[in-house]
């Protein structure tokens, strides 16, 4: 990869198979970190068995207050090519999991794709991105992905800039969140409830933020089929270690500004979705980074 152009920051970075480099930190070679069921996740998602879930290393967007912080900066993780990468999947499918769930897979999406094409998998696979991503690029995923789980986070462009060094992520993440319903139209649960494919977009609420969630939940809802996608707003939020700079997002969110947020959701035309109390804004959401499933 020695200009790589895969998601919209276009640096251009020689990335080699083992060597870091550009905006998210990254090699060529998948690097993953943990790899193994996850029950966290929106229920439709983690069922009783537990999403597959597949962490990678490095992230292009590296928001300031990410909880990943310890492995979105790059640096850690189990080198793996394309048929590595396959024999995790199986792997995974193998011990029972309800899909596969490729969490902040955007700088990785060529040797991903790769993967999914030889695993022959007969679950569902899950795409868990930030939505800042090319359409270009999403589109090497088409027929390969069922499930598009992507953020959306910012409908301020200011607020993206200062947090995420990205002040074209309103746009460009509508754009992708768009290209990824375009592949995959109404969404469609089995018979338990478990989606099988379809898009569910996630929506983090910030501390003293609330206009920006209102603005993104206008979003949705005015560029998406407000009755095909599934919306999840989060009140998860947890203040991370080095934020002396950034004062506005050293507290968790209140249980007004939440239930601000969840009444306008509720009142919105978009019908299928999850709140999430504010009583889940803690660390034990964040699973540890220690090579499980992988090592």
């Amino acid at each position: 990869m020695h200009s790589c152009n895969l998601c919209p920051r276009k640096c251009g970075a020689n990335r080699k198979e083992n060597i870091a480099a550009g905006f998210c930190a990254s090699p060529s070679l998948a690097s993953v970190t943990r790899a193994a069921p996850h029950f966290g996740e929106e229920p439709c998602i983690s069922g009783e068995r537990g999403s597959g879930t597949v962490f990678f290393s490095g992230c292009n967007l590296r928001c300031v207050f990410c909880q990943n912080h310890e492995i979105s900066r790059g640096q850690k993780g189990e080198m793996l090519d394309a048929r590595g990468l396959r024999e995790l999947f199986l792997r995974l499918q193998g011990e029972g999991v309800h899909n596969i769930n490729l969490v902040t897979p955007t700088h990785y999406t060529d040797i991903i794709a790769e993967a999914l094409s030889l695993a022959g998998l007969s679950i569902p696979v899950v795409w868990n991105s930030s939505a800042y991503e090319s359409v270009e690029s999403l589109r090497k995923l088409d027929g390969l992905v069922q499930v598009y789980m992507p953020d959306y986070k910012y409908s301020d462009p200011l607020l993206a800039k200062r947090w995420s060094m990205a002040e074209d992520y309103p746009k460009l993440a509508l754009e992708a969140i768009k290209e990824m319903y375009r592949q995959r139209g109404e969404f469609i649960l089995d018979e338990d409830g478990m989606l099988q494919s379809g898009v569910l977009i996630r929506h983090l609420i910030m501390p003293g933020y609330c206009e920006n969630t209102l603005r993104c939940i206008d979003a949705i809802e005015d560029n998406l089929p407000a009755d095909k996608i599934i919306f999840s707003l989060m009140a998860q939020y947890t203040p991370m270690p080095n934020l002396e700079s950034y004062p506005e997002l050293c507290r968790p969110i209140t249980m007004e500004e939440y239930e601000r947020c969840r009444s306008y959701f509720d009142f919105s035309d978009i019908i299928y979705g999850f709140t999430q109390s504010p009583e889940a804004a803690t660390e034990e959401m964040i699973p540890d980074f220690d090579g499980t499933g992988v090592k």
